[in-house]
């Protein structure tokens, strides 16, 4: 028997020694690349942060004990330790482990996860609830540097440093977040990164001065007024948190005891972990950016599965070619270049380019105050995070008819990221703010040309949503707002961006039956008087929309609202997401659990049928 075998729940691992753990450790980088190598996932983030996750249920008793992960993509080895260990081969699978923490898998999940940056301040309430309550359970946050670039995480340490509750927070500092980190943030964390013999020094001064309070106090009180007068000290430090740090993240021994120090501490204590991401695995510690999410590969070398051209790629070429002959755009990424294809542009206009870090409120902003100057800025952003600059895309952007452009990237189901990824409720915001346009291309080709007509046919701001992944068999260009492409008089089915292919393929099956769809496509959803649609169902006098999206404010319920006034009688079904919250599973597997595939479709369309006597 292995010795990741032994470890069945939390406090297993506080058994074993110190031999046994560095054993351990290695069993669990080969899980780690086992396992992802055939589910995919995120594995330079979690082989980096092993010996913290070992060191953190050696310290910590994770079924009580509350441990907050930012993000939560790093905490593969923390569900191997918490009973999760023989179904941890489901990883991303429908029905099996997602791959962040949810409290409906184990207990020792404390909380959901899957944005940056929250994690102090879900800590801090949490810190604040065992006060209250009288409870008595530790509380720790784990952070990675690449969340410090977020605001958030400074609303959360500024609080939680002032409020002096007995919490830690751990600094997971590998110089990454997806990419390299960019900002003053990660210098100010870089000129830290030195001396860390102090933290030991620090140690055994306070072990020798344990017996003699009053010494310690008076020698403590001396060097305060140095601290204050002479040393220039650190940011967390100045905040009032009791800085720990840098300890070796990798060196399992010492992050125990330091661990261990920090949580007997009364007050906010910080602890600056140093790891490198990829740890272990040779081809993830050379190139940490191309393994931090990964489809499958061989585990031996490393070589990943050839993946053909995305919407995003294709954006990224559309918008370099725009870019050189227009010197006024520009593009924004929120640390996330490669995956929302900008790598061409930020190599072919660096000037032009901006990476701003994990700062979705502030990117939205920047681009208000770019466009206001007369420049036309892109920022392109996955759904669920654009989520996060709701309030710019109203105070900053909409207010003034500011001409911003916002390439929402992952649209609609994303698969086996999960609830907190999939991209499923970006119609219904949107479409809520004052003057937004809103894109929705089904092939490559549309694509490139809406993105021009979002550049030079929009006066206020304009959204062009596609999905992850590549383009479907529909790969014609009509980029009209309503488009019939296929004619008929039984049953009207619209649709718009990559779910316009079921629309199809449900028309094609229901022909093979004698029933004839009436397949209209909408290229732009905002604005849209659904003249069209309701002609068609006029006609037809059964409606069905289908759409990757959530039921409030989804295309379907703005359609019903545009035909409720004509006094047109039909029969009607909406196929959508429902409230939304979709897990995790393959894009296909998530259709149809939603119902909202081509099957699902032709059904609804024959069950109209049914009803009318036809």
């Amino acid at each position: 028997m292995s010795i990741l075998e032994k470890i069945n729940a939390s406090n297993d691992v506080k058994k074993l020694s110190q031999e046994e753990l560095t054993a351990l450790c290695g069993e669990i980088r080969s899980t780690l690349i086992d396992t992802v190598s055939k589910t995919g996932g995120h594995l330079a983030s979690n082989l980096g942060t092993v010996e913290l996750s070992v060191a953190l249920h050696r310290v910590y008793d994770s079924s009580r004990d509350r441990i907050v992960f930012d993000v939560g993509h790093q905490s593969y080895t923390h569900k191997l330790l918490t009973g999760r260990r023989e179904a941890f081969g489901t990883l991303r699978q429908l029905g099996g482990l997602s791959g962040f923490p949810k409290p409906y898998e184990a207990q020792d999940d404390a909380f959901i996860a899957g944005h940056a940056s929250n994690s102090v301040s879900v800590a801090l309430g949490m810190a604040h609830a065992r006060t209250l309550s009288g409870e008595d359970y530790s509380v720790c946050a784990v952070i990675g540097d690449g969340a410090m670039t977020g605001g958030l995480s400074f609303e959360g340490l500024s609080n939680a440093a002032q409020s002096g509750e007995k919490m830690v927070v751990i600094l997971n500092d590998n110089n990454m977040s997806i990419a390299e980190n960019v900002g003053g943030t990660s210098k100010m964390l870089q000129s830290m990164r030195v001396k860390p013999g102090y933290l030991n020094f620090k140690r055994r001064y306070r072990r020798f001065f344990r017996h003699l309070p009053a010494l310690y106090r008076f020698n403590h009180r001396i060097k305060e007024w140095f601290k204050a007068h002479l040393i220039l000290s650190n940011m967390f430090s100045e905040m009032g948190f009791e800085y720990l740090g840098p300890v070796d993240g990798h060196d399992l021994r010492t992050l125990e005891s330091v661990l261990g120090w920090a949580r007997e501490m009364n007050g906010p204590v910080l602890v600056h972990v140093l790891t490198k991401k990829g740890k272990g695995c040779p081809y993830a510690e050379q190139d940490p950016e191309r393994y931090h999410g990964v489809g499958p590969f061989d585990p031996e070398t490393g070589r990943l599965a050839e993946e053909g051209e995305s919407f995003a790629s294709h954006f990224g070429k559309a918008l370099s070619a725009l870019a050189e002959n227009d010197p006024k755009i520009t593009a924004i990424t929120a640390a996330m270049a490669g995956g929302t294809g900008l790598e061409e542009f930020a190599e072919r206009f660096p000037k032009r380019f901006f990476d701003i870090g994990i700062a979705e409120e502030h990117a939205a902003a920047m681009a208000g105050g770019m466009a206001k100057q007369g420049l036309i800025p892109v920022f392109a952003v996955y759904s669920t995070f654009l989520q996060r600059s709701f309030d710019m895309l109203i105070h900053d952007i909409a207010l003034q008819g500011l001409h911003a452009v916002f390439a929402v990237d992952r649209a609609g189901l994303v698969g086996r990221d999960g609830e907190t990824h999939q991209g499923s409720f970006d119609v219904s915001y949107l479409s809520t703010v004052p003057g937004m346009s809103i894109f929705c291309p089904a092939s490559f080709a549309e694509l490139e040309s809406m993105l021009g007509l979002a550049f030079y046919s929009c006066e206020g701001p304009a959204a062009i949503r596609y999905p992850r992944g590549g383009e479907g068999k529909y790969r014609a260009c009509h980029n009209e707002p309503e488009y019939v492409l296929r004619s008929g008089g039984d049953v009207t089915i619209v649709s718009y961006g990559i779910m316009i292919n079921e629309a199809l393929a449900a028309a094609e099956a229901l022909q093979a039956e004698g029933v004839r769809a009436e397949v209209v496509k909408l290229g732009c959803i905002r604005p849209n008087g659904f003249e069209t649609v309701c002609e068609s169902v006029r006609k037809t006098g059964r409606l069905i929309v289908a759409e990757e999206v959530c039921r409030f404010g989804s295309v379907g319920s703005q359609i019903l609202a545009a035909l409720a006034p004509r006094g047109v009688a039909f029969d009607h079904r909406l196929l959508d997401l429902g409230d939304g919250i979709v897990p995790h599973g393959s894009v296909a597997e998530l259709r149809r659990l939603c119902g909202i595939d081509a099957d699902a479709i032709a059904r609804e369309a024959r069950a109209m049928l049914d009803r009318s006597g036809r």
